[in-house]
């Protein structure tokens, strides 16, 4: 490539060569899974593949992180498959990022720069926006170095597909603290809004049901389906980015809020794990969580744990021999791209475990979702207990509270001499609401 076109922007519909450095310590993990996952953020971010192969990792190299041979031979596929731009599904320092695109004279990003790119065009609410400029700017903290000697742009910007926000070579890392600090202010105050809603729905009587799962596991598409939404449900990685959240109606549950949550992905970027903590919040306040997984994927027990990590990050999955704090209920998705001998097998799985946690469904052909419905609507009830309670007539706060987020059996007016008239309530009361009813 010539000077001139390494001054343009590389664009949607460019071809890209994606390479997947497996080192050493990872040769355990399924390289071509792997792989796959790698071209799927690509195609995500509307590139064409050109060409993918996996590269062995014996001993990173500091400069460049592959070896020479293994750089020429990324150089010669780049000039046969006329490749514009190397994405590297793994690490890059700044430097390692420089000397491969001198090298190959082509732009190259990693697997943190494409994450960010797609979060950067998917995020709609103005807190995703937000959360992404801020991992953007902490990404690029790190990497205020030219792209080539020739170009006036500094590396990085807001978006290798030219996107907006690209500052100047004069742009140092006082800029992109400060408006680092401004953006975590901005945030704070949109946390401090979101915990008035989540407090304003902890009072009001309805349970919130959360779907968590790995990228492209079928979230967005069983969320549509048990709530008649448009939310975007297509075969990419990250196609939902911002929680969204409807009212459902289950057997014995009048009205419950279900809740649609980001996708999770094996090497999320450390900028996003911060940046998003806000939005997984959401999955904290949940009485009950839904996993949902991709359970025609050869990988999906990786990432299940993946998932798992997650959640154990934010303490709601409880350690060995500890209570969860939330309960999770498994929804295996894609049970109808089963072949026929797996399903009979995992079938028998199913059968043995009955409700302790597994529901086999197909969100696309809504095969099985109404057993969902009926089981997490069981759930729901299915901790609530008979409790007696003697309130003041005159606490209207806390009888409020009974009338709303229980089952009030009986209700008796008790003379309570100086002290003024009670109630005495039998109310039917889950754990979760008792605790906040004691809270009171």
């Amino acid at each position: 490539m010539n000077e001139e076109e390494l001054k343009g922007e590389v664009t949607r519909g460019a071809r890209a060569l994606v390479v997947y450095p497996q080192m050493r310590a990872n040769r355990d993990q399924d390289a071509d899974a792997r792989l796959e996952e790698g071209k799927g953020l690509a195609l995500a971010i509307g590139l064409k593949i050109a060409d993918a192969f996996t590269i062995p990792i014996r001993e990173p190299r500091a400069a460049t992180l592959f070896g020479e041979g293994q750089i020429q031979n990324i150089g010669t596929t780049c000039e046969q498959s006329e490749a514009e731009l190397v994405i590297v599904d793994g690490s890059l320092t700044a430097i390692q990022q420089r000397n491969l695109e001198e090298k190959l004279k082509r732009k190259v990003i990693d697997r943190t720069g494409l994450i960010l790119e797609i979060f950067g065009e998917r995020a709609a609410t103005a807190e995703g926006r937000l959360q992404v400029e801020l991992a953007h700017l902490d990404y690029q903290a790190g990497r205020l170095v030219r792209s080539w000697t020739h170009l006036e742009r500094q590396r990085g910007g807001f978006g290798f597909l030219g996107g907006p926000g690209e500052t100047q070579i004069e742009a140092d890392r006082r800029l992109i603290r400060d408006r680092m600090a401004r953006i975590r202010r901005e945030l704070e105050q949109v946390r401090r809004t979101r915990g008035l809603h989540r407090d304003r729905r902890e009072k009001a009587p309805w349970p919130v049901v959360a779907l968590v799962g790995y990228t492209n596991a079928g979230k967005s598409t069983l969320f549509n389906r048990l709530t008649g939404a448009g939310v975007m449900a297509e075969d990419l990685l990250f196609a939902t980015l911002d929680p969204t959240m409807r009212a459902i109606r289950l057997p014995g549950v009048e009205k419950a809020i279900l809740s649609d949550t980001v996708g999770f992905i094996s090497d999320l970027p450390t900028q996003l794990v911060a940046a998003f903590r806000a939005t997984l919040e959401e999955v904290t306040a949940a009485d009950l969580i839904l996993h949902v997984r991709d359970i025609a994927n050869p990988e999906t027990e990786a990432q299940k744990r993946q998932v798992l990590d997650v959640l154990r990050d934010l303490g709601v999955v409880a350690e060995e021999g500890e209570e969860a704090p939330i309960p999770i209920l498994e929804v295996w998705n894609k049970w109808d791209l089963l072949p026929a001998e797996d399903a009979q097998e995992l079938r028998s799985f199913v059968d043995e475990r009955g409700e302790e946690g597994v529901i086999p469904i197909s969100a696309l052909t809504g095969e099985g979702c109404e057993d969902l419905l009926a089981i997490v609507g069981h759930r729901l009830t299915a901790e609530a207990k008979l409790y007696t309670f003697v309130v003041p007539a005159e606490d209207g706060e806390r009888l409020a509270f009974l009338h709303a987020r229980g089952e009030v059996v009986s209700e008796e007016v008790q003379d309570g001499g100086e002290e003024g008239p009670s109630l005495r309530l039998q109310v039917r009361l889950s754990k979760r609401e008792l605790g906040r009813f004691t809270a009171l």
